[in-house]
């Protein structure tokens, strides 16, 4: 179930992420990075589990922001130590723990 403002729905997307993952946000990706390339980026991490490139329903163009789901807390705080400022496509990415 999610919620914004007034209104709360049903998003099915949500079940394909783990229960009880350590989620983080990924920001300033380019127009180059996909899921597959986000992805690639973090699998040297053994608890990585998904990763998804936000991207506009009607033009297919990245929002420029994805998330990371890892299930183990040790790998969150590597990849957070390790990825944060680090080149994924053209240009260095923003981490910070997903509030989602």
């Amino acid at each position: 179930m999610r919620k914004a403002g007034d209104q709360a729905w049903q998003d099915p997307t949500l079940e394909e992420w783990p229960d009880n993952d350590f989620r983080i946000f990924c920001g300033d990706l380019g127009n180059e990075v996909t899921d597959e390339v986000l992805a690639d980026a973090f699998r040297k991490y053994p608890s990585f589990a998904k990763a998804k490139v936000i991207r506009d329903k009607k033009t297919l163009k990245s929002k420029g922001f994805g998330f990371i789901s890892l299930t183990k807390q040790d790998d969150f705080i590597r990849s957070m130590r390790e990825m944060n400022g680090k080149y994924v496509g053209n240009r260095p990415i923003t981490m910070k723990r997903s509030q989602w």
